[in-house]
């Protein structure tokens, strides 16, 4: 697709008064290229002004609502691609990917929400990929580790041996920083929906949940008690966010044609330096379903939980995280072993910093060739985006 010549905007932070949107807006106005022109939008003016006049005097600012479908049109129009970091995005982002996508306008978001990603699926993908639109789920902490770590991986594997790894465990941590509200926001509103839609339910039950029409996966046995990870070193569980990033990773699979196998293997872990701390992690683990499914339980946690406010930029710069990425190739004695890491907390700076990345590559057409349609942060960005981040300061490294 070519983009009319007359878009005003390279691109649009949407949502940039919210706390990870100023973020995102920062990460953009330190790591644009020269000449590189964009905006920050959202609902309120003098909100817009403010953040405008604090982080990035030469960005434009424009006003849309999402309940104005006539503003999000002109808004899509107006850019070459649009970023949001506006949730739950199961009722705030589905207006703006339809303006998008009728306006030839890619878009990227920070979305963990398995649900509404197969819904926009179903609904937008033969659209986008018509229009040459890509529409990039997930850009943020869930699921750009996961999803892009275990790509980059198997290119090492075949770089080094000729044949992928037919089984990557990754394992998370150690990682210090604090839960984004967003991410909380969104976890609250799926477990609300699952427990009043059977529906979802099943849906969340499904490991092929992003992959319609694909093979079924290969069962992947997770035990939840505490392992001993011989390779990363200490005891882990299953990782939180495991059955979102497992099932974007699934669609890269599927998109990419399954060149590692219909029969590969993954899993995500969470790993802590003693039994006991990992054995009560567990246990929080295996009792919150159940405490979640209690409406009042979910609304007190709502109301103790992170909100639209995060840390303070002392805090933030304490933050960092470390995944570690084991492969093993059929026939090879020793497993592939690669490693993810940044000096940032990973819900707020790192996160800020992948959907930037994403944003300008998008934005710049660094990523031109790339499939079409409702894609996933590895199938639409590969190595240029790798060489994006590691530029942004989270490094990929073989050990």
């Amino acid at each position: 697709m070519t983009q009319p010549a007359a878009r005003s905007f390279d691109l649009i932070v949407w949502g940039a008064t919210g706390f990870t949107g100023r973020l995102v807006a920062e990460a953009v106005a330190r790591t644009a290229p020269p000449g590189f022109a964009w905006a920050v939008a959202g609902r309120d003016p003098a909100r817009l002004e403010a953040v405008r006049d604090a982080v990035a005097p030469t960005a434009a600012v424009v006003v849309a609502d999402v309940d104005d479908p006539a503003s999000l049109a002109a808004l899509a129009r107006s850019a070459r691609a649009v970023v949001t970091t506006v949730g739950p995005y199961a009722r705030y982002g589905t207006p703006l990917v339809d303006a998008c996508v009728a306006a030839g306008t890619h878009v990227a978001d920070l979305t963990g929400e398995p649900t509404w990603m197969r819904a926009m699926i179903d609904r937008f993908d033969a659209p986008a990929r018509a229009a040459g639109v890509r529409v990039v789920h997930a850009c943020g902490f869930d699921s750009v580790p996961s999803d892009l770590g275990v790509w980059w991986l198997q290119q090492r594997a075949l770089e080094r041996t000729g044949r992928p790894c037919a089984r990557i465990d990754h394992v998370f941590g150690p990682m210090v920083g604090g839960v984004s509200g967003g991410t909380v926001a969104s976890m609250l509103a799926l477990f609300e929906d699952a427990v009043a839609d059977p529906t979802t339910r099943r849906q969340l039950g499904d490991r092929d949940l992003l992959a319609p029409g694909a093979a079924p996966s290969a069962t992947v046995r997770d035990p939840l008690a505490p392992h001993r990870e011989a390779v990363a070193g200490g005891w882990s569980v299953p990782f939180p966010m495991a059955a979102v990033n497992a099932r974007v990773v699934r669609r890269t699979r599927a998109l990419l044609g399954e060149p590692w196998g219909e029969g590969f293997r993954y899993r995500e872990r969470w790993r802590f330096g003693t039994w006991p701390t990992a054995a009560a992690v567990a246990v929080v683990q295996a009792l919150a379903p159940i405490a979640m499914a209690v409406a009042p339980v979910r609304r007190a946690l709502a109301r103790r939980l992170p909100a639209g406010a995060g840390p303070d930029p002392e805090t933030r710069r304490r933050g960092s995280f470390r995944t570690t990425l084991i492969g093993w190739v059929e026939g090879e004695a020793n497993p592939l072993v690669g490693r993810l890491a940044c000096d940032l907390d990973p819900g707020y700076g790192a996160t800020s910093r992948m959907l930037a990345a994403m944003g300008i590559g998008l934005a710049t057409e660094a990523f031109a060739g790339s499939p079409a349609g409702v894609v996933t942060p590895a199938v639409v960005g590969g190595a240029a985006y790798v060489a994006r981040l590691e530029a942004a300061g989270i490094t990929f490294e073989m050990v």
